[in-house]
């Protein structure tokens, strides 16, 4: 446990220190200009906030009175701000930007904007996507530091207009995005789909999407192979859910599904590089039968079958 302490603190350290040289907080003045990261925290915390109480800025940024204090007075001498005392009490002084500082900011605001359009460009759409999703994940583990317990729990839910085309989208991003693969796995999730829609039994047949805060997160379909064999299809957990038990859930919705209509077994294909994948399906009692390569999606795969048998209802 303490090992494990050690490394996530030291991974989380590591990355502060590549961030802080990528976005260039370590250079003298932040964005080329002669202020400091501080500085410009102060000047885009009052333009965002108007009209502001000295002691309030200090608490939402968490800065010494006196480092403040004597920012604040620079910025006077400057002609950024101006104070006044506080209409709803005398002993407090309110600040805010004067036209001048609102140029100021502005400047910074264009020049930091241009800085991160700078810095994302290089990159590929599905790298840009995946970047702000974890910037999310990152934002809202750190500012809600709940018991997992406590965490917003995962709906299991039928799919909604507009679901199956998502379920098509991501399957078809995420595996070009972490396998490199090609269109063609889109186009044999688009027919797998439209095959569902066309002609699904609604009684022995199923899909599901997995949801968590209000997004999908996640998905899963049983279709029939056969009279007494279902097959699980298109089960997908987007990165910013891993971990929360989204795979197990939806392929346990599949299994109770299949054996309360009656089929007798479950039978699904796979790929070995999809290692996550196949972790779930061991941990749900389906075994290995058979492996066999193949060259699809771009690449040289081994595809894999795995079944489990379905403990008829008593």
């Amino acid at each position: 446990m303490i090992a494990t302490a050690a490394k996530e603190i030291a991974a989380v350290r590591e990355f502060n220190r590549r961030y802080t040289r990528v976005i260039g907080v370590l250079r003298g003045g932040l964005l080329d200009t002669e202020y400091s990261l501080t500085e410009a925290r102060i000047i885009f915390e009052l333009a965002t906030s108007g009209s502001t109480e000295v002691v309030r800025l200090r608490r939402d940024l968490d800065l010494d009175p006196g480092y403040l204090s004597r920012i604040l007075a620079r910025f006077k001498s400057r002609g950024l701000i101006e104070t006044s005392r506080s209409s709803t009490d005398g002993r407090r002084q309110e600040v805010r930007l004067t036209e001048h500082g609102r140029a100021t900011f502005a400047t910074l605001n264009e020049r930091s904007s241009r800085e991160i359009g700078e810095l994302l460009a290089p990159h590929p759409p599905t790298d840009r996507a995946h970047l702000v999703e974890a910037m999310r994940t990152i934002q809202h583990i750190l500012d809600h530091p709940t018991e997992p317990s406590a965490a917003p729990p995962v709906a299991i839910r039928a799919p909604r207009p507009g679901d199956y085309g998502w379920v098509i989208q991501r399957h078809a991003a995420l595996y070009a995005a972490e396998y490199g693969w090609d269109t063609s796995y889109e186009t044999l999730i688009t027919r797998i789909t439209a095959d569902y829609l066309d002609k699904h039994d609604e009684q022995r047949e199923r899909a599901w999407i997995a949801e968590h805060n209000g997004e999908p997160v996640g998905s899963i379909f049983c279709v029939a192979e056969n009279d007494t064999t279902a097959r699980l299809r298109l089960l997908l957990v987007e990165p910013t859910a891993r971990g929360l038990g989204v795979g197990s859930a939806l392929v346990e919705e599949c299994l109770r599904f299949a054996t309360e209509v009656g089929y007798r077994e479950m039978v699904l294909w796979t790929n070995d590089v999809l290692t996550s994948a196949r972790h779930i399906y061991q941990r749900a009692g389906f075994e290995l039968v058979e492996s066999k390569p193949h060259h699809s999606f771009g690449h040289d795969l081994i595809g894999q079958t795995w079944r489990r048998p379905l403990e008829p209802n008593p």
